[in-house]
């Protein structure tokens, strides 16, 4: 009975369900102590496992330099030719119109017709001029009659004052008169003059022989004074007309350079030829400038609109060739992958290619001469990336 209840004393009784536990001893207390410092011991063993796995895993991914080869950039002169398409038109082109205004009557050429100097074109319809012509014809034989009476009058004073029969001031009034009807008569004489001169404004003829190459009005239409019914490209020299890029002009085409024309449809059909003229400013509209080439003796095939293309040198410009494998497209422009001598780092410039020729690529601006360009293995090179150089040659 007292071991029971020794057993079952406050402090040392068991919960319902379970067994009595033994106090631990020192012995216990060490056990348990070595327990869990073997177990914090693996749990670094495997941290630094993990660890050595991630260096292991990133020594694996690190990349060997990149071999690539290069070429050495040089500078030398390109010749710049030019090929342009435009058409023929003469070099005096000017526009017929009536110097009076009026219905038209008749019209007697048309497009393309041959014309000599002084044939008639056109006609206005007469009547109205011919009525301002008799109107003047009246006012110059009424101004006739009144100087006829005007100095018939001047003659009597005249005698009068010289008999002593009539006064000064009388005679003063009378050459008075007789000079100022003189005046009116040149003046009524000069409007005749004029309207009959706007009488033969009613034909329109040319002042030269030439071709008629437009037409702005048609028979019944009323025109005024200066308005262009005819364009005529007169005979004589040739040019060749030409809208050109700007950039063309950079390159040294000036007038007087020579140029080689030759007909668009037959190339056999050819000559030479000047540039006259280089207009000052760019057409706002299409962006291009006007260029006119002089014909030094053009066949008579080369008729007026006909097409030709003009060819030529058009200077030297200092450029790089190289290998048209360095070109490389960056940000949608051409661009090359340029070694660092010293780093041997690559770097992109962007370039401005001057011509595509076979298997060369000439380039006016971007690299430099002495330059050193990656011409093979740069579609995988990173920028900035360390290359190891396995060849360097010439362009």
């Amino acid at each position: 009975m007292l071991r029971i209840h020794e057993r079952l004393r406050p402090g040392l009784r068991p919960s319902r369900g379970s067994r009595p536990r033994a106090s631990a001893g020192p012995a216990a207390r060490t056990s348990e102590f070595s327990t869990k410092v073997g177990a914090w011991r693996g749990v670094g063993r495997s941290i630094a496992a993990a660890a050595a796995l991630v260096f292991a895993g990133d020594a694996a991914l690190a990349r060997p330099l990149y071999r690539v080869e290069a070429v050495r950039a040089e500078a030398n002169d390109y010749s710049v030719s030019y090929r342009m398409t435009g058409y023929i038109a003469a070099r005096v082109q000017s526009a017929l119109a009536f110097r009076a205004g009026g219905r038209i009557a008749s019209r007697r050429v048309d497009i393309g017709d041959h014309v000599k100097a002084d044939d008639v074109l056109a006609e206005l319809d007469p009547k109205d001029l011919e009525t301002a012509v008799a109107n003047a014809e009246a006012a110059v034989n009424s101004a006739l009659a009144q100087l006829r009476e005007a100095s018939a009058t001047f003659n009597r004073a005249r005698d009068l004052l010289a008999s002593g029969f009539a006064t000064r001031p009388a005679f003063d009034e009378a050459q008075a008169r007789l000079l100022s009807i003189q005046a009116s008569v040149r003046s009524a004489e000069a409007d005749l003059g004029s309207a009959k001169e706007r009488l033969s404004y009613a034909v329109l003829t040319p002042k030269h022989d030439g071709v008629i190459v437009g037409r702005s009005a048609e028979v019944g239409q009323v025109v005024s004074a200066g308005e262009t019914v005819f364009t005529i490209a007169a005979d004589g020299p040739r040019d060749a007309v030409f809208e050109v890029q700007e950039s063309l002009l950079a390159h040294a085409l000036e007038r007087s350079a020579r140029a080689d024309v030759a007909l668009l449809s037959t190339p056999s059909v050819k000559t030479t030829g000047f540039v006259r003229e280089v207009s000052p400013a760019v057409d706002a509209a299409s962006g291009t400038v006007r260029v006119k080439i002089g014909l030094d003796a053009p066949p008579p095939n080369m008729t007026l609109n006909a097409s030709v293309v003009a060819s030529g040198p058009a200077g030297t410009v200092k450029t790089v060739s190289l290998p048209e494998s360095v070109l490389y497209e960056w940000d949608g422009k051409p661009a090359v992958w340029v070694v660092d001598p010293e780093t041997r780092k690559v770097s992109v410039k962007t370039v401005e290619v001057e011509a595509y020729l076979t298997d060369t690529v000439v380039l006016s601006s971007g690299v430099a001469p002495g330059d050193l360009v990656v011409s093979a293995g740069l579609q995988s090179l990173r920028l900035g990336e360390e290359i190891e150089l396995v060849s360097e040659a010439k362009p």
